[in-house]
């Protein structure tokens, strides 16, 4: 709760009344009136006390504008209510007075105003305090004390918070108790490495040099249990301050940080895009769906009204409630229920975890539920949801889709022979396979475990102008989904020259995904359908994607028995002796630009009902960057 006070200049609204009396009755008088309410201008008035004393029109608008307090930039819109009555040389007028409070909710009242008629029959206007409002007096204002409610949390698939309040410790320092900054820099950055968290120390010793020497200058904001693990050690610096708050949290940093975002203290940047919405104070979603969501999990801001005297001066002076004059309760906020699963969730972000070694790297990992499409669990090593957003090529994933498109067509069975040479060319472009890999005329499964790019490169042209695009499609590639939050469903090849459809065949070309859509489609092709994914189920999507046709049960049976021998003798074999169900899968390595060094390092596979994808960027050899999260994540499961 904050109670705001203040003057401000008192601005124009829109409208002007028209009087409903005759020209020389007290309507005239009262339209004036409250035409110079609003404009701040009451030189077309005339003004007595309650005693008879002419009173300066400048003198009432000042008063109006002290009466007003923090109202007073945003003056009321205000209606006479039919004509005046006139008893002798006295007239009353109803008015309906109807303030917009910050936020947009209306306070309306009536007022009545009271005018004399002098000698030379001009109505004036008895001036009064309670004129604005009746139980206003001299001296006092009016001030809005705010009210907000507890935000909503957002939800697992259970129903449990997952994002909730939890205590944090801010951590500090005060400049002019500072020993020696640039030691203190190195001191803090150990300690907080200790953790396992990574804070830019590098504008601090600028911000505090700016700041008052005795003001708390804020370094890092840590979860309690973080900061009691290194709290003696940071006490030990001279010059480190510490502030208890709480904040609305996930159970770990990393947990789905990037799909739900953050809730902070609001910005500049938000007050400004926002007028009236936000006030200093205030905590907002940032990013995800804490953002997207954000009004429906804060709820509606309540108000009171009050009106306030201010006594005594200088550091004597203080502000008394006089009385509160309106009240809207605010409205609470309602939750918005994710299907992830907490336990899923923690082992796809311990998967990544670490990923890249001394040398990290950007990665993703998202996991489907095989049977209803719900997402399980979203992870990313960084603020961008690069699991639902990425935009690019799959690399040796997506012979997944091109076999399935030659199983469809005929043109291939499991053990149909094919050639895996060492290189092939077409249209003077030469392809090779990973580490110069040549199998020789072998089965067809054996090319697809091995991962075989010249032999689907060999194959391209029976997939036709579209082949490849009706079997994504089919998998839900390039569909308009509708899942509450941004994803992108992929983008495929199709057509183009020889050199685009040979590409494309494994990946490559113009054809890119997400990490989502891949997870996706490999749980269409174990389930023998596609089915939409799904992240919300309250407020669940308007609009959700029709299931996909079911799949040729011989194409998706024989496709499905080549991922499982990926596993048992092909390139992900690293999988084979992971506990629990057969792993199925097929590993990528997807080149992204003109340099065949530089390469994305894929996974897509499923266990059980849970079909996964994990994306590496620059993660080069599949077998030495994806596969290993995937197996981490696997045994995370177990």
């Amino acid at each position: 709760m904050r109670v705001i006070h203040g003057v401000a200049a008192v601005v124009l609204t829109a409208g002007v009344l028209t009087a409903c009396g005759s020209d020389d009755g007290p309507e005239k008088s009262v339209d004036a009136f409250l035409s110079g309410w609003r404009s701040g201008n009451l030189d077309a008035v005339g003004f007595i006390d309650p005693g008879g004393q002419k009173i300066p029109a400048a003198d009432v608008v000042t008063e109006i504008k002290s009466l007003s307090g923090v109202l007073s930039a945003t003056p009321p819109a205000l209606t006479r209510e039919g004509e005046a009555s006139i008893t002798k040389d006295i007239a009353t007028s109803t008015v309906k007075v109807d303030w917009t409070l910050p936020g947009g909710a209306h306070w309306t009242y009536p007022t009545t105003v009271r005018l004399s008629k002098a000698a030379d029959d001009k109505w004036q206007v008895i001036w009064e305090p309670k004129l604005v409002q009746e139980k206003l007096t001299g001296g006092d204002e009016f001030a809005i004390e705010r009210k907000t409610s507890e935000r909503a949390s957002i939800l697992d698939a259970t129903g449990k918070p997952i994002v909730e309040s939890r205590p944090v410790v801010v951590v500090g320092i005060e400049p002019g108790k500072v020993a020696g900054m640039e030691q203190l820099v190195k001191d803090l950055d150990a300690a907080f490495k200790s953790v396992q968290v990574d804070v830019d120390l590098a504008g601090l010793p600028a911000r505090a040099a700016a700041a008052d020497p005795t003001h708390f200058v804020d370094v890092v904001t840590l979860r309690k249990e973080v900061y009691l693990k290194i709290r003696q050690r940071l006490q030990d610096l001279p010059g480190t301050r510490y502030r208890e708050e709480n904040r609305y949290l996930a159970p770990t940093r990393e947990f789905a940080r990037a799909l739900l975002g953050t809730v902070d203290p609001v910005q500049k940047e938000d007050l400004d895009n926002n007028p009236g919405k936000y006030v200093v104070g205030d905590v907002i979603g940032h990013g995800g769906l804490q953002e997207r969501y954000d009004d429906q999990l804060r709820g509606g801001v309540g108000q009171t009204v009050k009106i306030v005297r201010k006594t005594g001066e200088g550091t004597e002076k203080t502000t008394e409630d006089v009385a509160e004059v309106f009240q809207a309760e605010p409205k609470p906020g309602a939750p918005l229920k994710t299907t992830l699963d907490p336990a899923i969730q923690r082992a796809a972000d311990n998967a990544l975890r670490g990923v890249g070694g001394r040398t990290p790297k950007t990665a993703a990992l998202v996991a489907v539920r095989i049977h209803d499409g719900t997402v399980a669990a979203v992870a990313n090593t960084g603020d961008v949801n690069l699991a639902f957003d990425a935009s690019v090529p799959p690399g040796s994933t997506f012979k997944m889709v091109s076999a399935l498109a030659l199983l469809d067509n005929g043109s291939v069975t499991l053990d149909t022979k094919v050639d895996c040479p060492k290189n092939a060319t077409v249209d003077g472009r030469s392809y090779k396979n990973s580490h110069d890999m040549a199998l020789g005329t072998v089965p067809f499964r054996v090319d697809f475990a091995r991962s075989c790019n010249t032999a689907f490169v060999g194959l391209a042209p029976k997939l036709g102008d579209d082949g490849l695009a009706t079997a994504g499609r089919a998998l839900g590639l390039e569909g308009k989904w509708d899942l509450g939050v941004s994803a992108f469903t992929g983008k495929v090849s199709t057509g183009g020259s020889a050199t685009e459809r040979a590409s494309a065949s494994f990946g490559q070309g113009t054809t890119v995904v997400s990490p989502l859509a891949m997870a996706a489609a490999t749980a269409g092709v174990a389930r023998g359908q596609w089915q939409q994914p799904t992240i919300l189920t309250d407020p669940a999507p308007a609009a959700k994607a029709a299931p996909g046709p079911e799949l040729n049960a011989g194409s998706a049976e024989a496709l499905r028995t080549m991922m499982r021998e990926v596993v048992t003798s092909g390139t992900g074999s690293a999988l084979k002796d992971v506990p629990g169900e057969p792993v199925y899968g097929k590993t990528g390595t997807a080149e992204f630009d003109n340099n065949p060094a530089n390469t994305h390092a894929w996974w897509v596979g499923w266990q059980g009902d849970i079909a996964f994808a994990v994306f590496v960027e620059k993660g080069g050899d599949s077998g030495a960057s994806s596969v290993p999260v995937a197996e981490k994540f696997l045994r995370g499961l177990a």
